[in-house]
């Protein structure tokens, strides 16, 4: 079941081709990370979603329905550039955009007093937002994003403007969101955090959508055959039984065993061959295939794309 499903989405403006052809589905109940270099168009495409501007062709769909204004209020929006106003305080705004998402004022009253507590922000309720820092400003527009319970969450750089720890603290609480049933598209340029908490992603480039799917599965087609074995006992004996099969990457000994990254040139040839073979030069106490990172395949994918288009 995908609770969004965009479908050929093609965004011209003037010259410029936004979205070419793009499709993408958003599992429900999925971390989805949305990703691509600068101009790509992946701001498009969200912006396609939130209803703010149409497309030239394609559809939308929210759970099975063609996505139309009725479908607004279980959205919630959180863009890169911040959209408070200054000169409000922190508490009349934050009660004004609760309202302007369909809840009552006794909702939302009782909805950010809880969330003001969790965050220990209480005291910023009379400040006005232009004394707040980016990050201070990011948390309260985070909690309107999220307070009405929408089904599904955009967040475009969520993490920008924060020190590592409220980073942390907003990361933990996009992945309860999660837990507790919203699907959530993730807009960002760190890829670590991709690998934290993201369970699927589109890779956008040049309007162009290059690359999708599951994150473990991404990484696994993407890695080459180079495996770390951490092992007991020697393996004197290695140096001299290599073959056209294998080479090491990295040998690293100690008095009691070590570690070695080994890639495997032999096509044919699988891990459980690998395995059994290493076993005859000590215990193996650990043994997994290095996978590429997010950041390793961002880079290699959206490179070999621009190299041909160029």
């Amino acid at each position: 079941m995908n609770t969004l499903v965009a479908d050929k989405i093609v965004k011209k403006f003037s010259n410029h081709l936004a979205l070419d052809n793009v499709s993408i589905e958003v599992p429900q109940g999925s971390v989805f990370g949305l990703l691509g270099p600068n101009g790509a168009g992946k701001t498009t495409l969200i912006r396609i979603i939130n209803q703010i501007t149409a497309p030239d062709s394609g559809h939308v769909f929210f759970n099975g329905e063609r996505l139309s204004s009725k479908h607004i209020a279980q959205i919630g929006y959180l863009p890169e550039e911040r959209g408070l106003y200054k000169k409000m305080s922190v508490g009349e705004q934050s009660l004004y955009l609760c309202q302007l998402k369909g809840m009552s004022k006794k909702d939302a009253l009782i909805g950010l007093k809880h969330w003001f507590e969790k965050f220990e922000i209480q005291s910023w309720w009379d400040k006005k937002v232009e004394e707040l820092s980016k990050g201070m400003q990011q948390k309260v527009q985070f909690i309107t994003t999220v307070l009405h319970k929408p089904e599904l969450l955009i967040f475009d750089e969520p993490f920008s403007g924060f020190d590592p720890i409220n980073a942390n603290l907003l990361k933990n609480e996009i992945l309860e969101l999660s837990r507790n049933g919203a699907t959530i598209i993730f807009s960002t340029h760190n890829m670590s955090s991709v690998e934290e908490i993201c369970s699927h992603i589109a890779l956008i480039n040049k309007s162009q959508k290059i690359l999708d799917g599951d994150i473990d599965i991404v990484r696994e087609k993407h890695s080459s055959k180079i495996y770390e074995l951490e092992y007991t006992g020697f393996f004197n004996k290695l140096e001299t039984t290599l073959t056209s099969d294998y080479k090491i990457l990295d040998f690293k000994e100690t008095t009691s065993g070590g570690a070695i990254k080994i890639e495997v040139l032999n096509d044919q040839m699988t891990s459980n061959d690998l395995l059994k073979r290493m076993m005859q030069y000590g215990t193996i106490s650990s043994f997994r295939k290095n996978l590429p990172s997010m950041n390793d395949i961002f880079i290699k994918v959206v490179g070999d794309t621009n190299s041909v288009t160029e």
